[in-house]
């Protein structure tokens, strides 16, 4: 029979092939690395006196720099014991405790059909690729040259052009032999029951193939060269082949780079992976439209033991940079860690290459942050508490932070390591005041001018000091906040959008980041498992005092037993307004510095104009016909 790649896959996810190989070699002392799963011998396939032969466990291959010989598990014994391939099969999912599978013609039938989608996603590369060498490419090579990727750099990732066509990419694949079953099934074509003729997914769009760990196309990700398309960037459905949390773009190259040595970085996009690749970061890596999960980190740690984590420098970024920490925290082991880089606010890996050079975004890998400096920075980086409660608070959340680890030892050494810090922090803010002068005039000695420097990047320090001042909870963004929690699958459709809300209280900030978190790792939540697991993260205060502040003002939408239409209607018309304030604020920075340099009329009047607009969001809510029939409730004002 013949075994899918998915059942070897997790035979050799779950048995180290030095465990396989150690059964007919012995290591060297000297060179080998237990540890890592890093391992030497003297080669079993030729005579040698000095270890050549060499074992990876995060590659899953041996290889013999002497005699070539080369493999993974199922070869090394079909090579050395002379077993057959079934043979090797079934005694390796026997100590991998994975059971045998069955004979199924359907399943067999299935995989077939999957391999011929690879073949199929390849022909649609192809035609991309070519797309973008004719004529009709010429804007998008335009775009190409302007953001600096080479012709080598677009071969190199297979870079393409998906033609402003509904019929384009579906005829070249039908006159290549494809069924548009088959097409369907790639996530090549949109479809549905509503759709009488399915149409290719990508149109007027610069194509990056997405790749398995194998190298063969699995997806694409599309960049619109429209402005008014809603979607900036779009990426391939799951499929048979896709899976997103389970893919990472130039992950097979980045793997490479990690066992030759070099650094593991994680950016945002696939331009930047690109930049970073083109200055000499092989080891680049992007998720593909999803925040980092717990699958992506299985497999950066299959790269290396402590991957780099680059976020942007604005709030958005710093947020996504705490989540991943969240991520990051319940798995960690021994040796196993991630380090947090923060880019200068306004730049992306892109723009700091181009702008400072190679040598700046090497420096800033180099400076990131270990994972336990980056939490004491979270957490004391929008100041130093003074208070005895204050310090106690600060204490708790620390060690909440460690108790989430799941590892005992490494929960340990987090929770010795917060307490020295906390110790040395408080005992040198507790100097005495000295005296200077009869008139009282005293020199303070200690407090936070003398406290130890925050353990972060300052542009997150910058940004955690703005949420120590924010305002408390604003009803709008309960409205958002209340209606997600009541209505969790809301945030599917969304998740990006919301993940980069900027509210300006903290307490939203934080329960929408929490929220997030919660629905990304369990999307299948319903509302009363994600009010339970919320309190139980202590935002039971926050989530009550929001329900009141919208129970004054008599907003019903946002309770669970309201209909889904309604909590939709009424969540997109508070995100609206809440876009929208959030853009005239900042219109009001700008014309409030345009008016210290212009003392003139116009510059006064414009001033004036966004302050009225202002209040005009904050003082009235849209007018919708009809709202809250559904639930009972209809009236004509939300």
């Amino acid at each position: 029979m013949r075994f899918s790649d998915s059942f070897l896959d997790e035979i050799r996810n779950r048995l180290p092939i030095t465990q396989v190989v150690g059964e007919h070699v012995v290591w060297d002392k000297r060179k080998s690395q237990p540890g890592k799963g890093d391992m030497w011998a003297c080669c079993p396939f030729h005579g040698e006196k000095s270890p050549s032969f060499h074992a990876d466990d995060r590659r899953g291959r041996y290889h013999c720099f002497g005699c070539g010989a080369s493999g993974d598990h199922f070869r090394f014994l079909t090579e050395k014991t002379g077993m057959s391939f079934p043979e090797a099969v079934e005694l390796l999912a026997g100590r991998a405790g994975v059971p045998m599978p069955e004979r199924d013609a359907r399943a067999e039938k299935r995989d077939a059909e999957r391999r011929s989608l690879y073949d199929v996603m390849d022909m649609a590369a192809t035609y991309f690729t070519e797309a973008l060498a004719h004529n009709v490419g010429a804007r998008a090579r335009g775009y190409l040259m302007e953001r600096g990727v080479s012709g080598a750099m677009q071969q190199r990732f297979r870079i393409g052009f998906a033609p402003d066509s509904r019929n384009g990419l579906k005829e070249f694949l039908a006159a290549n032999g494809v069924t548009l079953e088959q097409m369907i099934a790639a996530g090549l074509l949109v479809h549905g029951e509503d759709i009488a003729v399915p149409y290719d997914r990508f149109r007027n769009r610069l194509m990056f193939p997405i790749t398995d760990f194998r190298g063969r196309v699995i997806a694409f990700g599309g960049r619109a060269l429209s402005a008014d398309v809603a979607a900036k960037y779009l990426n391939s459905p799951e499929t048979e082949l896709f899976h997103k949390r389970q893919t990472l773009y130039n992950g097979q190259a980045a793997r490479q780079a990690g066992y030759d040595g070099k650094p593991i970085v994680v950016v945002e996009g696939y331009l930047d992976v690109i930049a970073a690749v083109a200055a000499g970061f092989e080891g680049a890596v992007a998720p593909l439209g999803t925040a980092l999960t717990e699958d992506h980190l299985t497999l950066l740690w299959r790269m290396t033991d402590i991957p780099v984590l680059c976020f942007d420098g604005d709030s958005a970024g710093m947020r996504a940079a705490e989540r991943s920490a969240d991520i990051a925290l319940p798995m960690l082991k021994p040796g196993k860690s991630v380090a947090i880089c923060t880019l200068p606010d306004g730049l992306d890996p892109d723009d700091l290459i181009k702008q400072r050079g190679r040598q700046a975004f090497e420096d800033l890998i180099a400076g990131a942050r270990p994972l336990a400096d980056a939490v004491w920075g979270f957490e004391t980086a929008g100041g130093i508490p003074e208070a005895p409660e204050a310090r106690a608070a600060l204490e708790a959340r620390l060690r909440d932070r460690a108790g989430r680890i799941g590892d005992v030892s490494v929960r340990r050494h987090y929770s010795q390591a917060f307490d020295e810090k906390l110790s040395a922090l408080f005992s040198h803010q507790r100097r005495p005041y000295q005296g200077r002068g009869r008139g009282g005039n005293y020199e303070r000695r200690g407090g936070q001018r003398g406290t130890p420097r925050t353990l972060v990047s300052e542009s997150l320090r910058k940004r955690l000091q703005q949420s120590a001042a924010a305002p408390d909870i604003m009803p709008r963004e309960a409205v958002i906040v209340m209606s997600l929690v009541n209505h969790p699958e809301l945030a599917q459709s969304r998740f990006e959008a919301l993940a980069e809300i900027e509210f300006q209280s903290l307490p939203a900030r934080q329960a929408m980041a929490a929220f997030l978190d919660l629905v990304m790792v369990q999307p299948d939540l319903g509302p009363n498992a994600v009010h339970e697991a919320l309190i139980a993260r202590g935002f039971g205060p926050v989530l009550e005092k929001m329900r009141m502040i919208l129970a004054r003002q008599g907003v019903w939408q946002i309770e669970a037993d309201s209909a889904q239409s309604d909590a939709e209607t009424g969540l997109k018309h508070a995100l609206a307004l809440h876009y929208k304030s959030v853009q005239l604020n900042r219109e009001l920075k700008a014309a409030e510095l345009a008016l210290g340099e212009d003392l003139s009329e116009n510059a006064f009047e414009r001033l004036r104009d966004i302050q009225n607009q202002i209040s005009s969001v904050d003082g009235t809510e849209a007018l919708i016909e009809g709202f809250g029939s559904l639930s009972g409730r209809a009236t004509r004002s939300l």
